[in-house]
């Protein structure tokens, strides 16, 4: 939960600070006391702090300089320090049951920060004696009450990672953070940046890994780092489309703007400003793409939101324009502060930072899903994943076996250094189904050139597309990833080529390493299975499962329209062969029906019953039975 400053004057102003009456009647101590109080209304803090404790060295009684010195201690961030004066203050207390009351309110916020949860609950319980009826009542007071029940609960249910800085040479910059990584785990991308002062400089660099190590961080090239600031980014999963910050250049729209560059034939094209209907006036950053780059989380502190920092969603349709972003809503987004989205590979779960749920303090980690568009709860991810620190810039891997993250060094309460850190991810977690991530390439079957083509793998059970890819022109290299127990179809397109269809399951492709695809250009007498057209048992009726394959090859023929096709039905050995001639024929006359009725003429579609004739493999076994029972698609 959000620690704000109303918390601290809370502090200063809630337990009757007695006007000008103080615990001791000593002028000198006094005087000190009330230069100090001036010196704190003009920030000068150190100064303020060294009046407080010259005025407790006058008066070892004197409670109310005690409480102001450790207050000012614990907002610079010195918490052993803090701890010593408050405790000093309230062995000083005994008796005086208001005094009592505020140190046990500061000691235990004075634990809260330093992550001493234990004792910040025990001090909170044991002092409950002391608190009035009108600080129950209060806001702070059951703010603080939840926030010690929750973290109370949560110690109990305390997980075990292990935490370790990324080796040389990484980490070898001033700073670095907000690190990504392609699905493989094989490339990273982090923000670099040259010291701690706003003014410092950021540029995206990246670095592979070989199996062994990570190769020394070089920049992601002239194209995208620039003299302006290039900060966050995301890329997506096959590593060929990058969204990065970029503060303050001439063609913003606000002070932070989010931008997009392509990786073609190798190289990162020159990025373009996604533009004012996804950029606003204001802060835009923190991108985080879905595995095929279709769907982008971003933060943004634009009017209209709920808070300071809001989390929104833009989605890229099929020409490769974005829409308008739409606020992810109030589930999420609260009046604090919500940032750092990250979107896990299956698009089931959304990741993100807040200050306004519940938590640890400053900046926690939390889950959402998201089932049927629609955000659920948020979880916080727990302890030690969120501690007293501010945690941000999470990244899960698909192979979900670490969680990458930046870990920032802190020095006498400032901001010192920043380093990449990772952990192993707890199984306790729930990740959903586990992903298979797998490649290869797509080349012309006939003359083994590399080809540009779209692969689109998709939920045959609600024809809905998991994901969406391109190989890449100059190697016709692409990445894919597969649920591992989805029901899924993997169509591979390219105009003037013959699709190639696929079914996961039974051409076992998720088992295939390094998976070369064929596509054979448009010719006659060329031909290729049609692959998810399903029937029941001795049944001609298409199921809905087939929709999928269907669309496809109505949208083929509408793109070839010079290309008449004949659908052929094909049946295993069971069964007499007349009736099989027939059921093969039915079947082929259903896809026939279907594309009819969808607006492909009859004239450019032949049928042809096959029967049992023309095995693919001996019906020796149930499965190559299965493989024998299809529909394939000749062009005629």
């Amino acid at each position: 939960m959000r620690t704000t400053q109303i918390v601290l004057f809370f502090i200063f102003i809630s337990f009757h600070l007695y006007g000008q009456e103080y615990t001791v009647d000593d002028r000198r101590a006094i005087k000190l006391y009330q230069e100090g109080e001036d010196l704190t209304l003009r920030r000068r803090y150190d100064e303020a702090m060294e009046k407080f404790e010259l005025a407790v060295k006058r008066n070892d009684n004197f409670l109310e300089a005690y409480r102001k010195w450790s207050q000012l201690l614990l907002n610079k961030g010195d918490y052993p320090e803090a701890l010593q004066v408050s405790i000093k203050g309230d062995l000083k207390s005994a008796g005086n049951i208001e005094h009592k009351a505020s140190f046990a309110w500061l000691i235990t916020k004075i634990y809260l920060k330093s992550g001493d949860f234990d004792q910040a609950v025990m001090k909170f319980q044991s002092s409950q004696r002391y608190f009035s009826n009108a600080l129950k009542a209060s806001h702070a007071y059951k703010e603080m009450d939840e926030q010690l029940s929750f973290i109370e609960s949560e110690m109990r249910k305390t997980k075990q990672i292990d935490k370790e800085k990324l080796p040389v040479p990484l980490n070898e910059f001033y700073q670095q953070y907000f690190p990504v990584l392609t699905a493989d785990s094989r490339q990273m991308l982090f923000t670099k940046r040259d010291g701690i002062a706003r003014t410092d400089h950021e540029d995206i660099f990246t670095s592979t890994w070989d199996g062994l190590s990570w190769s020394s961080p070089e920049t992601l090239g002239n194209n995208i780092n620039t003299v302006y600031n290039e900060g966050t980014c995301t890329i997506s999963a096959d590593g060929n489309i990058l969204i990065y910050t970029s503060c303050d250049a001439p063609d913003s729209f606000g002070s932070c703007d989010l931008y997009i560059a392509y990786k073609i034939d190798g190289k990162w094209q020159q990025p373009k400003n996604m533009g004012e209907k996804v950029n606003s006036r204001y802060w835009d950053s923190q991108p985080s793409l879905s595995a095929d780059g279709s769907i982008l989380f971003f933060s943004s502190n634009r009017r209209g939101g709920f808070g300071g920092n809001d989390i929104y969603y833009s989605m890229r349709d099929k020409l490769g324009v974005w829409s308008v972003p739409v606020n992810v809503g109030a589930v999420v987004n609260t009046k604090f502060d919500e940032v750092s989205p990250f979107l896990y590979f299956n698009n089931e779960l959304l990741f993100f930072a807040s200050n306004g749920h519940l938590g640890f303090g400053g900046m926690d980690l939390f889950s959402s899903k998201i089932s049927k568009g629609e955000f659920e709860m948020p979880d916080n991810l727990g302890y030690p994943i969120n501690d007293q620190q501010d945690q941000l810039a999470l990244f899960i891997t698909a192979q979900r076996d670490y969680a990458y993250y930046t870990e920032n060094s802190i020095r006498n309460g400032v901001l010192d250094r920043s380093y990449l850190f990772r952990f192993t991810f707890p199984e306790e977690i729930d990740l959903g189904e586990r992903l298979i991530v797998t490649g290869g390439k797509v080349v012309n079957e006939k003359t083994g050139e590399p080809i540009v083509a779209s692969l689109a793998l998709v939920n045959l059970e609600n024809d809905s597309t998991l994901y969406e890819f391109r190989s890449s022109g100059d190697s016709g290299q692409f990445m894919m990833i597969y649920p591992d127990k989805a029901f899924s179809g993997l169509y591979v397109e390219k105009k003037g080529f013959l699709p190639k269809i696929y079914n996961v399951e039974k051409d076992s492709l998720k088992d295939i390493k390094n998976m070369e695809i064929g596509l054979k250009p448009v010719a006659k007498g060329e031909q290729f299975l049609f692959e998810n057209v399903f029937f029941d048992f001795d049944k001609s009726e298409l199921k809905p499962a087939s929709k999928s394959s269907l669309s496809r090859l109505k949208k083929f023929l509408l793109e070839n329209e010079q290309v008449n096709i004949v659908i052929e039905g094909h049946t295993d050995n069971i069964g007499e062969e007349s009736y099989n001639q027939d059921l093969s024929m039915r079947r082929a006359k259903s896809v026939q029906s279907y594309l009819i009725e969808n607006g492909i003429p009859a004239s450019r579609l032949e049928v042809m019953g096959w029967g049992d004739k023309k095995p693919l493999v001996p019906n020796s076994n149930q499965s190559n039975r299965a493989k024998n029972r299809r529909i394939e698609i000749v062009i005629n």
